[in-house]
């Protein structure tokens, strides 16, 4: 099959485009049809050997966890899906090497749920990463609730414009920083915008001045001392970015799969409380392309790729 694979730590620089061979169908795996995947900041970070400390490398590695396709085949253990079946996935496991940049990727049946009717492959394939993110961030660590003040660091980023969304689903008053380019996006889907840089400590307490009770960052270091500042008594702290949170006792996330919270995601969608804006969508021999494009930091939303 034809992928995108690596077989040494590097920049963008070292990405294949060709053949590698096709995926081996475990018992507790389907085999997907891959239409599109996602480019996550975590993609070019475990590219470049940062993760090696946590996950081994089996060369050559086919990048990417992001998935939305088409079940060729279900393993022999699946019960829960069939051929035919429009899927998403967050395909990660405790290794590197078998990844959704490619046109084929066995997923363990644990990683997966049913796409939502409402999207497009390309929509689909941004929800995965980054709305497991917001929703386990939200959700499940900050119990976020109706009436309280949320604060969203890099609000209009993938992971940022997901917990915008979630938030305002929970009931919550979203105050969100971003650039000011972003901000009348940022209105658009309910969020109050403040810009980054010096002051924000300032402009955040002009909004809330009693603070705000739950924080999720994505950035760390500035925007993590800058939520320590603003955060009410008893408020909560959760940071995806930034282990040294919970030295203010806040915690700190890594997004793990779960299809009980991914299927909850896509009916989200269908329902139509939560969207994926697509920034750009490469074809898979451009991957390359839209790894430097995400390595920017500028992107607003997700940036795609489209495989068949």
């Amino acid at each position: 099959m034809k992928a995108i694979s690596y077989r040494r730590y590097g920049g963008p620089e070292v990405l294949e485009y060709g053949e590698v061979r096709d995926p081996k169908l475990g018992p507790d795996q389907v085999l997907v049809e891959v239409r599109a995947a996602a480019v996550n900041p975590v993609d070019w970070k475990a590219q470049a050997g940062y993760l090696d400390a946590a996950l081994d490398a089996v060369f050559p590695v086919v990048p990417g966890w992001d998935v939305s396709g088409v079940v060729v085949r279900p393993g022999v253990g699946v019960t829960e899906f069939r051929p035919g079946d429009e899927v998403i996935g967050y395909v990660r496991e405790d290794f590197l090497s078998r990844g959704t940049f490619a046109e084929y990727v066995a997923a363990p049946v644990r990683t997966l749920a049913p796409k939502p009717r409402n999207t497009s492959f390309e929509e689909a394939a941004g929800l995965p990463l980054a709305g497991l993110t917001a929703y386990q961030c939200l959700v499940d660590a900050l119990r976020v609730g109706a009436g309280e003040t949320v604060l969203v660091h890099a609000a209009a980023g993938g992971v940022g414009s997901m917990a915008v969304q979630l938030a305002r689903h929970l009931g919550a008053r979203v105050i969100g920083t971003a650039g000011e380019r972003n901000h009348d996006h940022l209105r658009s889907l309910g969020a109050e915008p403040v810009s980054y840089g010096d002051g924000l400590v300032d402009r955040l307490r002009a909004l809330a001045p009693e603070g705000v009770h739950a924080v999720l960052d994505p950035v760390g270091g500035d925007a993590l001392a800058a939520s320590v500042a603003v955060l009410a008594p008893g408020g909560r702290l959760a940071s995806i970015a930034d282990p040294s949170v919970t030295e203010h006792g806040g915690t700190y996330i890594f997004v793990r799969p779960d299809a009980a919270d991914l299927t909850a995601l896509a009916e989200l969608v269908e329902n139509g409380a939560l969207a994926v804006e697509i920034a750009e969508v490469f074809p898979l021999e451009r991957a390359a392309d839209a790894q430097r494009l995400s390595a920017e930091g500028h992107t607003r939303g997700k940036i795609a790729i489209r495989v068949s």
